[in-house]
C-alpha cells in the first residue's frame, strides 16, 4: 500500500483525502477525508479574477491540510485545481500560494482530465460492465464522462451551481423567469455535451459531488450528512424532481433549516439540483446512483500509480 494525499480544489470547496492505496487494484483505505467551503470561484464568472478574500480562505484551508498531511506521513501529495482556477486571469497568485504552503504545485487540469479522475474514482468499485455515464456537478463546471471499464468520451461545460447562481442571482424563492433562464443555460450546455458524448446511450447514471449527495441526503430523510448512507444510494427521477421543486420554491432560511445541507451550499443547492434534474430528463434514466467516491478518490489512485 502507498500512502498518498490528494487535494481537490474546486470552485466552491476544497477537499483532502489521505489514504493508503494499493496501486495494483486501486483499493483505497481512508485515513483522513475532509471538506471546507472556500468559494474560490467567488465572482470569477463576472470579473475573470480570483478575489483576494477567496484566495485567503483557500490558503487558510491549505494550511490546515498541510498539518494533516504531515501528521499522517503521506509519501506522495497531489493537488488538483479545477474550474475556477482554469478561468482566472490571476491564477499565478493561487499557484504560488499553494506551492508555498504545501510544497507542491497545483495542477490546473482541463475539464477532460477532471472527467478522467472522476470516472476512475466513481467506477473503480462498481460491478458489472454496462455503459455508465458519470456526471460530476461542481461549482463552476459539470463534467460528463461515459464508458464501461474505461473512458470512451468526456466533456466539461460551464454549468456549475455557483456559476449559475451568480449569473442569474435567483431570489429565494426563485421566480419562474429565473428558473427558466437557468434551465435554458443548462439545456444549451447539454446540447454541447451531446455533440461529443453520447449520453443517451448510458444505461446507468452515476452522480458525484456536493449537489448530488445533498439531494440524496434530502431524499433519504437524513437529519445530518451521513456519508455511509448516501454512498451508492439510488434516487429516483421523481424524487429528484420533487426535491428540486421544493428547493427552488423555498426561502434561504427554509433551506438553511434542512440539516443535511452544508451551510456553504444553502445559496447554491437549488441550481445544482436543477442541473441534476435536467440531466436525468435529457438521458431518460429512471434513477441516479449516488457515489461518495469521485474525483478525489481518482486523484489518490492516480497518485499511487504514478499516472498522469
Amino acid at each position: 500500500m502507498t500512502r498518498v494525499a490528494a487535494v481537490d480544489c474546486g470552485t466552491n470547496s476544497i477537499r483532502l483525502l489521505v489514504a493508503d492505496v494499493d496501486p495494483a487494484t486501486g483499493r483505497l483505505v481512508d485515513l483522513d477525508r475532509r471538506m471546507t467551503i472556500v468559494r474560490l470561484g467567488q465572482g470569477v464568472d463576472r470579473t475573470g479574477r480570483l478575489a483576494p478574500e477567496a484566495l485567503e480562505r483557500t490558503f487558510a484551508a491549505c494550511r490546515e491540510y498541510a498539518a494533516a498531511i504531515k501528521e499522517h506521513g503521506a509519501e506522495k501529495v497531489r493537488f488538483v485545481a479545477t474550474s475556477a482556477s482554469r478561468d482566472a486571469e490571476n491564477r499565478d497568485a493561487f499557484v504560488r500560494g499553494v506551492l508555498d504552503i504545501l510544497g507542491v504545485e497545483p495542477e490546473v487540469i482541463t475539464g477532460e482530465q477532471e472527467a478522467e479522475f472522476s470516472f476512475t474514482g466513481a467506477t473503480r468499485e462498481l460491478t458489472g460492465h454496462e455503459e455508465r455515464l458519470v456526471v460530476d456537478i461542481g461549482g463552476g463546471s459539470t463534467e460528463f464522462v461515459i464508458g464501461h471499464g474505461h473512458v470512451e468520451a468526456a466533456r466539461s461545460v460551464d454549468i456549475g451551481c455557483v456559476r449559475l447562481t451568480e449569473r442569474h442571482a435567483p431570489d429565494s424563492p426563485a421566480t419562474p423567469e429565473q428558473i427558466a433562464a437557468i434551465t435554458a443555460d443548462i439545456d444549451a450546455a447539454l446540447d454541447l455535451v451531446e455533440e461529443t458524448v453520447p449520453i443517451r446511450e448510458a444505461r446507468t447514471l452515476v452522480g458525484l459531488a456536493g449537489s448530488v449527495t445533498t439531494v440524496a441526503g434530502i431524499a433519504l430523510g437524513l437529519d445530518s450528512y451521513v456519508s455511509s448512507a448516501i454512498h451508492h444510494s439510488r434516487i429516483s427521477c421523481e424524487e429528484v424532481e420533487r426535491i428540486t421543486g421544493e428547493l427552488l420554491n423555498s426561502t434561504h432560511d427554509e433551506r438553511a433549516a434542512i440539516g443535511v445541507i452544508h451551510p456553504g451550499r444553502v445559496d447554491v443547492i437549488a441550481a445544482g439540483a436543477l442541473v441534476l434534474l435536467r440531466i436525468i430528463k435529457r438521458i431518460g434514466v429512471r434513477e441516479v446512483v449516488v457515489s461518495e467516491h469521485d474525483i478525489l478518490d481518482g486523484i489518490a489512485i492516480k497518485a499511487a500509480e504514478g499516472a498522469e
